[in-house]
């Protein structure tokens, strides 16, 4: 019985790696406790705190871990789903885009070019 192959990192975009990664690392938090798909309030705090340090300095209200989880907590069972942390990370990558523009318009006066420099 012959398993069908995974797709393989070198036929994937840089769009569907970067998807890829947001998936694994999400496992690497989700399955240290508890359910092994969701997040529990302390998987959740050390998934912020672990990866989302950096970027989450440019969302305008930072909120606590507490108030965050039950913001993304919308069915209300303690447990944060795949889903409902992408909402956190949306919000957080529209924020950076933002301030990543903000940035560039005081360097260039207002010249609108799209040419982000994500290196780190």
């Amino acid at each position: 019985m012959s398993k069908a192959s995974p797709m393989t990192q070198e036929h994937l975009s840089e769009l569907e790696k970067a998807m890829d990664i947001i998936i694994d690392v999400f496992h690497q938090y989700s399955r240290r406790e508890g359910d092994l798909d969701t997040l529990t309030k302390k998987e959740l705090k050390l998934l912020i705190e672990k990866q989302l340090a950096n970027y989450l300095k440019h969302v305008k209200n930072k909120a606590t871990i507490d108030e965050i989880m039950k913001d993304l907590d919308i069915n209300k069972d303690a447990q944060i789903s795949f889903c409902e942390v992408m909402l956190l990370i949306t919000r957080v990558t529209i924020a950076t885009h933002e301030h990543l523009h903000d940035v560039e318009d005081q360097q260039q006066q207002h010249q609108h070019k799209h040419q982000h420099q994500h290196h780190h």
